[in-house]
């Protein structure tokens, strides 16, 4: 991450997707939108950007396969649990634009892709992998006065871990129970990332004071993974995102606030698409009513008072004027019940789509609400308050230590006057 020190960090960032949340993070990664709210995207460097796997179909529809043929298990799995997970590896924009811009970056992510391949299990787990060159950095453009562009890596995966089935007691052959039956890839977010043993220098688990083991949170591992691969590739002047709970949470929280951002646009855009929507059928509202006052506008036949006899005699010719009246009369009818039909129905959608309208428009301002919460200033303030525990926690560790000093001070001069 930059930190305006000069020194150019690795970063890989895991987000956890459900089926409902693919399809966004899909259309953002293959760039299948028409139009983007982010004004930093530049379409005519669209096709720059560089696929190291490209998908064969929709992330959903792969999905579905891998599950048919065998390859993943959904065994346990719930339908809302989080099927898919997205790596997001990133440098600083200045890293490449000091190396040379897009050429070097290409390669750069060639190796992290690689990486990407050991850290997910195997390359047939990952779903998409692209290089995104189209992004421009706003604040350096301006301050280089020319166009700066973010390199950085999206690789969409399955989350799987290898599972063994055991042999149950109601297996009729004794001898298998208890042994492996078959082993399948479980697809599994929260086993593909918990946390992971710590290891002292011979390769053996390092235990706390309680002799219990002690842990390394998985976004650690997933932090050390990436910086030591890029190191082995050669890349020897980048250095490890920094370490420490307050920084890492700070990293966590500007992740969580590029997703609000996204989120944010997606809402703009479904806003003006229903409002447009509304506005369209206001226009075919006004029209059926235009009609349907026309249709009440034809002169209905007014029947007049004559005197009748029990027989009544017509001309040929006045019979069929008014068959042809009569016919009309009833066309007339007809068409105005079905236009208020239409009309009715068409007040419906409209009234649905104005109660959607305010809905996004909450939702909208709820989510404005939350970016500006999630605000640099905001963050900042965050990270100081950490810090601000973090000392308070030293300051008390350090009054201990000196409760500690002076006790066994105490204890030491007591024994010494005792024995004289």
């Amino acid at each position: 991450m930059a930190r305006g020190d000069g020194i150019h960090r690795t970063s890989v960032r895991n987000a956890r997707l459900t089926a409902d949340k693919v399809g966004n993070a899909q259309a953002h990664n293959e760039r299948e939108k028409e139009s983007y709210v982010n004004q930093d995207i530049v379409p005519e460097r669209t096709g720059m950007n560089v696929h190291f796997k490209s998908p064969t179909a929709d992330y959903t529809a792969m999905f579905d396969q891998m599950v048919a043929d065998g390859i993943i298990s959904t065994r346990g799995l719930k339908a809302d649990a989080d099927k898919f997970g997205e790596l997001i590896f990133d440098v600083n924009s200045a890293y490449f634009y000091n190396h040379g811009g897009y050429d070097f970056a290409s390669k750069f992510y060639e190796n992290a892709y690689r990486a990407a391949v050991q850290i997910v299990g195997g390359e047939q787990y990952i779903l998409s992998a692209v290089m995104h060159a189209d992004e421009r950095n706003r604040a350096m453009s301006e301050a280089l006065g020319e166009d700066v562009y973010h390199y950085h890596l999206h690789v969409v995966y399955i989350p799987v871990v290898e599972k063994q089935i055991l042999w149950s007691k109601r297996c009729k052959d004794k001898s298998l129970v208890g042994t492996v039956k078959e082993s399948i890839q479980q697809v599994s977010m929260s086993k593909k990332w918990d946390s992971k043993p710590a290891l002292d220098e011979n390769g053996e688990p390092l235990l706390s004071k309680n002799g219990k083991k002690v842990l390394r949170k998985s976004y650690s591992v997933l932090q050390d993974d990436f910086y030591d691969a890029m190191r082995s590739a050669g890349y020897t002047d980048v250095e490890r995102g920094e370490r420490g709970s307050s920084e890492e949470h700070l990293t966590v929280t500007q992740f969580k606030v590029e997703r609000e951002q996204e989120r944010l646009a997606n809402l703009t855009e479904q806003t003006a698409q229903k409002a447009q929507e509304a506005a369209s059928l206001e226009k075919k509202i006004e029209k059926i009513q235009k009609k349907q006052v026309a249709v009440q506008a034809v002169d209905k036949i007014e029947p007049k008072p004559v005197p009748l006899s029990s027989k009544v005699m017509l001309e040929r010719s006045e019979f069929e004027s008014l068959s042809t009246a009569a016919k009309k009369y009833a066309a007339q009818e007809k068409k105005e019940h079905r236009l208020q039909k239409m009309l009715d129905a068409a007040n419906k959608v409209i009234a649905e789509l104005k109660a959607k309208v305010s809905e996004l428009t909450a939702e909208l301002a709820e989510y404005k609400s939350i970016r500006k919460k999630l605000s640099t200033a905001g963050l900042e303030q965050e990270n100081e308050v950490l810090r601000g525990k973090l000392r308070s926690y030293e300051a008390v560790i350090e009054r201990n230590n000196l409760w500690h000093f002076f006790g066994r001070h105490r204890a030491k001069t007591t024994e010494r006057a005792e024995s004289r």
